[in-house]
């Protein structure tokens, strides 16, 4: 699996433990093993112009998903060739944006490290397709979100 994080935000981010939390979640949604996936942070400025062009909405968000193919959990791959021969795909970027996500922190009552990892958790996920507009979308989304996090930090002793 390739993952590319990329901080341009300034803050200080343990990049390599959101390329092990991402390797997580697909692993745990059988997204195939080869797969790309790019995580960018950025600052509030960045963030904000990505916000106001692709959603339309003002100032800066917390994380936004740009998937590239169609690949959904469960199909080990982005298609198959005409000899049945997987292709991996390629998945999408998750935007994170590190002073955002230290606000949530603060309010939620935890750490800036465990919100980027729910923001980039739920981030892969929206890039597998997932949605939370709809109460059922929501319960589905967030039962995900919350087990492979669960997952993740048991793994981690933690």
């Amino acid at each position: 699996m390739s993952i590319e994080v990329l901080n341009e935000s300034g803050a200080p981010v343990d990049e390599k433990a959101l390329a092990e939390l991402s390797r997580h979640v697909l692993d745990g949604m059988r997204v195939h093993p080869l797969a790309e996936l790019s995580i960018l942070l950025v600052d509030e400025a960045a963030m904000t112009e990505l916000h106001e062009k692709w959603m339309d909405e003002p100032g800066p968000t917390d994380v936004l998903s740009f998937p590239m193919d169609e690949l959904r959990p469960g199909h080990m791959s982005g298609g198959a060739d005409e000899d049945g021969e997987t292709d991996p795909g390629l998945l999408g970027d998750v935007v994170l944006c590190p002073s955002v996500a230290e606000r949530q922190a603060r309010e939620a009552g935890h750490s800036t490290e465990a919100e980027l990892e729910l923001l980039c958790a739920h981030g892969i996920l929206h890039l597998l397709g997932y949605d939370h507009a709809e109460p059922e979308e929501h319960k589905e989304m967030f039962g995900l979100q919350a087990g492979l996090l669960t997952s993740w930090r048991e793994k981690r002793g933690g």
